[in-house]
């Protein structure tokens, strides 16, 4: 059997270029388990946080209307009816503000794939030196 030392430079070769394969299989495999991760951790938040809104809404439905009829003692029922409305809206507003900002925070990108990709670029530069 030949040492080390007596490989050819087409076998040497030919073993660099199957582990940097198997480099990219393992990088692109990462990267899928991370995504899917993040993915599953949103949707399950987002099911939760959809039936928490939807009974929320028909009980702030209901509030509404007491305070729209509790109101009309004291207002017209037009006016009563505008005042609820316009709170709603501008609550609704500062929500949907406060939502967006937080998913904007979801990263999507897979940090660790991202730091060992440039880990595996610094080796083969240095290697190719």
């Amino acid at each position: 059997m030949a040492s080390e030392g007596d490989r050819s430079i087409a076998s040497v070769l030919g073993d660099i270029v199957g582990n940097v394969q198997q480099i990219i299989r393992a990088e692109v495999r990462l990267a899928k388990v991370e995504v899917g991760e993040e993915i599953a951790r949103a949707g399950r938040g987002g099911v939760i946080a959809a039936a928490g809104v939807l009974f929320c809404a028909m009980a702030l439905g209901f509030v509404l209307l007491a305070a729209v009829y509790a109101l009309t003692l004291v207002w017209p029922a037009w006016a009563a009816a505008l005042t609820v409305g316009v709170a709603v809206g501008v609550i609704g507003a500062v929500c949907i503000r406060a939502g967006v900002a937080h998913l904007k925070q979801v990263s999507l990108a897979p940090p660790k794939t991202v730091a060992t990709l440039q880990e595996n670029i610094q080796w083969a530069k240095t290697r190719a030196r």
